[in-house]
């Protein structure tokens, strides 16, 4: 832990000027995480400021997205943020020498190959629990995820919600891809329902078994530790399927400048902790390595890169789904009845796709998915209330209507939306709400035959 609060003080430090008085963080990590790097930082350079500025990492983009005061330092995890950072041009490369330490973890790139963000730790998920509490309900440490199945667990255990806590979704597909879909699922039906569930609004699942509401909690291990040093009576241990979940620091890329530029400072740092001095990190990476020789898959990709190839191939070369009935003149009525309600302002008929190196025949060549490929806000009446990356509880992606028309040929029982709540099209149209709210009132206010016309044309796509 020193050396780590070492490494981040002296990246923070990279980030300041002259005429800088304080370094902002955005970071998710909990306060007793965060306060220790603080100190150490304000310590060393005492004419400096450490702002954290804390946001769950499912905000994180939201409030990127929107016109905020700077950043210096993004760190937290959510490899996938940092993704899209790199790739909008928001970050700041950094030439950091990672010899000795393996950029992939069983074929999955934990640091980025361009050099725009880096991982610094690993994080393991398992299973803190009160010994003392166990002991007054005499029920065994739990030794894997299916010891929480038991029904002797019933009520004492604790989980996150993935939707709403954002280190929880790769606990699930932990799970999942440890123990295969059927059985993964079946397992994690049982356990939740032995669990109470914690929301973004609660406390560290750590703290709720220290405190003692629980005597097991499914978490990361850095949160038990921490609330272990702050005096919890807290055990911690891995299961039989371990998932672990990378952690990420990346300067972001506004104009500052020092004395010592950012990469000499940041790369020298990183070799000298990192690469050369951290054994406990190495013997980390060398325990996950053994691990993934025992998988399975012996710790390599399922797919060869030719296989995996081929499926690619495979999915870009399928046609799309022709239109038909396009000489029928009712579908021809029915398709200017779509663009007079405005349909076609979210779902766009007509594209050109761009060009494509690899494959040149599908460069520049025109396509009518009807879609705009953007998110919308549908209302109320269509939220789930599940925030998703970018996307917003309210917020749906415009799906392609091409095909629209074939989907109860091919399963007479398919519904439309996103939870195919609705049994018809009409069904469909009608359930749109505020930025579609127009459109369906459009439609709602047509004649019986014109909305028949309507209808007609959205089958025959």
């Amino acid at each position: 832990m020193t050396k780590w609060i070492v490494f981040i003080c002296l990246l923070l430090a990279s980030q300041l000027s002259a005429a800088t008085e304080k370094v902002v963080v955005l970071s998710s990590y909990p306060q007793e995480v965060i306060s220790q790097f603080e100190a150490a930082f304000e310590q060393k350079y005492p004419q400096y400021r450490l702002e954290i500025l804390w946001r769950q990492s499912r905000d994180t983009m939201n409030y990127l997205h929107q016109p905020h005061s700077p950043v210096d330092v993004y760190w937290t995890l959510a490899q996938r943020n940092f993704a899209v950072l790199a790739k909008e041009g928001t970050l700041r490369k950094l030439n950091i020498d990672l010899s000795g330490l393996p950029r992939k973890i069983g074929g999955f790139e934990i640091s980025d190959p361009d050099g725009y963000y880096v991982a610094h730790e690993t994080a393991g998920y398992g299973m803190a629990y009160h010994p003392a509490e166990l002991q007054r309900l005499g029920l065994p440490v739990p030794t894997d995820w299916k010891s929480l199945a038991d029904p002797a667990f019933d009520g004492h255990v604790v989980m996150p919600i993935p939707s709403k806590v954002g280190y929880a979704p790769m606990l699930v597909d932990t799970l999942l891809q440890g123990y295969g879909w059927e059985r993964g699922w079946e397992m994690l039906t049982r356990v939740a329902a032995n669990a109470s569930l914690a929301d973004a609004g609660a406390t560290f699942i750590s703290d709720d078994v220290g405190g003692g509401r629980f005597a097991v909690g499914m978490t990361m291990d850095f949160f038990a530790v921490s609330a272990i040093a702050n005096g919890k009576p807290l055990r911690f241990t891995y299961p039989e399927k371990v998932g672990y979940s990378p952690a990420h620091i990346a300067s972001y890329d506004y104009d500052v400048t020092t004395g010592l530029t950012r990469q000499e400072l940041i790369g020298a740092l990183f070799d000298a902790l990192i690469t050369r001095r951290h054994a406990a990190l190495k013997t980390m990476w060398a325990a996950i390595r053994l691990a993934e020789s025992k998988s399975p898959s012996a710790g390599k990709p399922e797919l060869s890169t030719a296989q995996l190839d081929a499926t690619e191939f495979y999915h870009l070369a399928l046609a799309a789904p022709q239109q038909r009935n396009t000489d029928d003149p009712l579908v021809r009525h029915g398709a200017k009845l779509f663009g007079q309600a405005q349909c076609d302002a979210c779902h766009t008929p007509q594209f050109q796709t761009g060009d494509f190196a690899r494959y040149p025949a599908l460069s520049r060549q025109t396509i009518r998915p009807y879609t705009d490929l953007l998110l919308h806000d549908m209302g109320e009446s269509l939220a789930d209330h599940r925030p998703n990356f970018l996307a917003s509880g309210r917020e749906w992606r415009t799906p392609p209507l091409w095909g629209i028309g074939l989907a109860q040929k091919v399963e007479p029982r398919a519904g439309f939306l996103h939870d195919g709540r609705a049994r018809t099209l009409l069904e469909a149209v009608l359930w749109h709400d505020s930025e579609g709210r127009a459109a369906a009132r459009a439609v709602q206010s047509m004649t019986p035959s014109n909305r028949r016309d309507l209808l007609k044309f959205l089958e025959s796509l």
